[in-house]
């Protein structure tokens, strides 16, 4: 009987002995998921980029659409802070609000009634204005179509490896974007620029970013992989104004464009603010519209992309571990300068003997 105990005993206790390391594995394990899980991928956390562009669209005339020329100054300011240079930059403005003579203040644009932020500078550079800024010369912008004759500040010359900011603002309806109020661009003409744009390698990724009445509209026929997509109202809903100037006379910023300016100011050029936080930048209760957002299209994360993959700018660095003697003279040794001062004495061969042929006559 008492062998019996005993081996009962030890049986119970080994039982609980492999209960205690099933316990303890199991624990391991979830402890491994959960650090993996902590851990950003790495195809997540780095872009495959070399490069960065930006095309910013202005698509409306007329002083009281003056909100529509500064909508798109404010980006253009954001992303010239954020390191993208003016020749990596196409900015498009159908109007020249500075200029207008209904503008009290010459030679400026701003965003703000308290005018703390003058957007048109002393260093900007409009790539087309008025008249130029037209369906035909944007759509032939993106794809590469451009005449012979156009100079290289009118041209995208971006590659496989561009990460490209595609902004837009002016009035728009359900599927269409007005330009000039004469002619529109549809979301089906757009959708198909940007698969001419990935057939011809012209990108890595894209950012599409756009303040209209039903700005949603203009992504939902996008077909082509690497676009991220933002706007600042659904379909069947209006993109407002935010505020007026009074001694201006008319609204002068966009609310979207307002709080994703907002967001912006507080970027560096060395931030770690991801495309998604950026997204939420204007929720109903202060945008009144909804903002549209779609991601199926892009093959990343956007809460694990930086935000300087886009607004910023990609700066090549070669490393070197050649140490670089800055205090050697940069005289050239005498022998090496005695040998430059020895000209060579050249002669042109005939290219047809013609001395020779006379001769023989």
């Amino acid at each position: 009987m008492l062998s019996y105990i005993t081996e009962n005993m030890i049986f119970k206790t080994a039982q609980a002995n492999f209960f205690l390391l099933a316990v303890h594995v199991l624990l391991f394990a979830v402890h491994c998921v959960n650090a993996t899980e902590l851990q950003i991928p790495q195809k997540f956390s780095e872009s495959v980029h070399t490069n960065n562009w930006a095309v910013l669209v202005d698509t409306s005339r007329f002083w009281f659409n003056y909100r529509h020329v500064a909508n798109v100054l404010s980006v253009y300011r954001s992303v010239k802070r954020l390191g993208i240079p003016d020749s990596q930059i196409i900015l498009m403005i159908a109007d020249d609000m500075a200029c207008n003579p209904r503008n009290p203040r010459p030679a400026t644009v701003f965003n703000n009634a308290n005018q703390n932020i003058e957007v048109y500078g002393n260093d900007v550079e409009v790539d087309y204005r008025g008249y130029e800024v037209t369906v035909e010369n944007f759509v032939r912008l993106l794809t590469g179509r451009l005449p012979e004759n156009t100079p290289r500040s009118k041209r995208l010359l971006t590659d496989e490896g561009s990460n490209i900011l595609v902004y837009m603002t002016g009035h728009g309806g359900d599927g269409f974007l007005k330009f000039q109020d004469s002619e529109e661009i549809t979301n089906i003409e757009l959708a198909d620029a940007f698969q001419q744009m990935w057939t011809k390698r012209r990108y890595n990724e894209i950012f599409f970013m756009i303040d209209t009445c039903q700005a949603a509209s203009m992504f939902l026929k996008f077909y082509s992989p690497g676009i991220l997509s933002v706007a600042s109202s659904l379909v069947g809903e209006d993109s407002l104004s935010h505020h007026v100037d009074p001694s201006i006379g008319v609204y002068i910023i966009d609310r979207y464009t307002y709080y994703a300016l907002e967001f912006l100011e507080r970027v560096q050029p060395n931030s770690q603010r991801t495309m998604g936080e950026f997204m939420e930048v204007c929720p109903k209760r202060v945008c009144i519209s909804t903002v549209g957002r779609r991601t199926d299209l892009f093959g990343r994360d956007p809460y694990k992309v930086r935000i300087t993959d886009f607004f910023g700018s990609v700066r090549p660095v070669d490393l070197s571990n050649n140490p670089a003697n800055m205090n050697a003279s940069l005289e050239l040794p005498e022998e090496a300068t005695k040998k430059s001062a020895k000209s060579d004495k050249f002669y042109f061969d005939d290219l047809f003997p013609v001395d020779s042929l006379v001769k023989q006559k």
